[in-house]
């Protein structure tokens, strides 16, 4: 990952193309420490190398998975989504490419979004063996309604940019090679403002984010409690297999 500094602007890279710039706890530490410290910034800008923005959570160790790191990392999500939010300036998702799982709940926290043509969304929780508790359950209900985003978090379906601007997800979608120069027009627009009243704006257009805190904490709590179930194991071990997963089925109660 790196951080950088122009003109007052904060610009975070996602740098693991190799894994589609999943992050694992250093990382997700790393983006919260440079969120919380843009205060004195115009705008935050996160964005990722390669084809893809972020895949999320690194999934590499769910098939055997260490409960204490597991804890940590997603907790380190939820403090990233928050830093996102507490965030004085404006924090925008330059989407260069595939934004899935917890890389789209990131699309979820930031105030604005602009994709580039390429770029794809979607959730892969109970597709994984996991669930899109922060931001896709419950926040993004309010951004583009609640059947679409039932549609997201609970079929896993991947959309296009462009579908992703129809239903609200994203604000504006630019073909590749302009994404950059296009987030930089925003970025002007932004420099114009007042900083002061924009950080009131922001603040207090988080009322959504703010209502979702108990749900995002319930489903944290529950998710905790489900590290090493047998559809986490085999959620991860046919994603990182490259194979359909095969979950047991659901309970059914028997006939007496």
């Amino acid at each position: 990952m790196t951080v950088t500094r122009r003109d007052d602007v904060v610009w975070i890279r996602l740098d693991r193309p190799d894994r589609m710039n999943a992050y694992d706890i250093a990382m997700a530490q790393q983006m919260t420490q440079a969120v919380q410290q843009a205060s004195d910034a115009y705008a935050v800008v996160l964005t990722g190398s390669g084809r893809a923005f972020c895949a999320g959570g690194a999934l590499d160790q769910l098939d055997d998975p260490d409960p204490a790191a597991l804890r940590e990392l997603f907790t380190a999500s939820l403090r990233l989504c928050d830093a996102i939010r507490s965030c004085p300036r404006p924090v925008i998702a330059a989407v260069n490419g595939a934004a899935a799982g917890g890389g789209n709940e990131l699309v979820v926290a930031c105030d604005f979004a602009i994709a580039a043509r390429s770029a794809t969304f979607g959730q892969t929780g109970p597709k994984v063996g996991s669930s899109p508790v922060l931001g896709a359950t419950n926040l993004l209900p309010i951004q583009i309604g609640e059947k679409r985003a039932k549609e997201m978090a609970m079929l896993c379906r991947r959309y296009s940019a462009e579908r992703a601007a129809d239903i609200g997800l994203v604000n504006e979608v630019v073909d590749d090679d302009q994404l950059m120069a296009r987030v930089e027009e925003w970025i002007g627009e932004i420099k114009a403002l007042s900083p002061r009243y924009l950080e009131i704006t922001k603040i207090s257009s988080n009322l959504w984010w703010n209502s979702s805190q108990d749900s995002m904490r319930t489903g944290l709590g529950m998710l905790l409690q489900a590290i090493g179930s047998p559809d986490m194991v085999e959620g991860a071990s046919a994603f990182l297999e490259r194979r359909r997963p095969q979950f047991p089925p659901p309970n059914r109660l028997k006939e007496k």
